[in-house]
């Protein structure tokens, strides 16, 4: 029976880690700020310069 108990333990505490490190990973993602969608190049004046 102990060593019943033992697994079911371990198999909890492992789920539980898993959940753990799944939810930090996501708030981590969730914390990091949008990368502006600006542009390098622009082609709006490209033919003014001539």
């Amino acid at each position: 029976m102990s060593r019943l108990l033992a697994a079911i333990t371990t198999v909890a505490v492992a789920a539980a880690l898993a959940v753990g490190a799944a939810l930090g990973v996501v708030a981590l993602l969730e914390a990091t700020p949008d990368q502006p969608n600006t542009p390098l190049i622009t082609y709006e004046n490209a033919g003014a310069e001539r």
